[in-house]
């Protein structure tokens, strides 16, 4: 399967992370653009999630920890943890889960 990102919908998951979506059989991928200050409430989900961070500062917690991840790092939260995010410049981001997120695969 081939997927060109620049054609896929943008779907703004929480207030200024605009994210595009690719899913396979196990897992799914959020390509993220995050405007400088926006923030992913504390939340969780029974997904593993790999936050990779290709441009930008962003500010993570996880379980109550900060961490403050830069282009080049990445983080695996395992499922069911508490996580939130704060993006400290404008940020690129890559997630990763597994299993696929049925709840953000477009419906029709």
């Amino acid at each position: 399967m081939v997927v060109n990102r620049s054609t896929l919908p943008v779907r703004e998951i929480f207030p200024g992370y605009r994210a595009r979506f690719v899913h396979s059989a196990r897992t799914s991928e959020s390509w993220l653009d995050i405007d400088a200050g926006a923030v992913a409430p504390e939340h969780h989900h029974p997904h593993e999630q790999i936050v990779n961070v290709l441009q930008g500062t962003l500010e993570l917690t996880v379980a109550g920890v900060v961490h403050v991840l830069t282009a080049g790092t990445t983080f695996v939260i395992p499922p069911g943890v508490p996580h939130a995010a704060r993006a400290l410049t404008p940020c690129s981001v890559l997630d990763v889960f597994a299993p696929t997120r049925e709840d953000y695969q477009q419906r029709t």
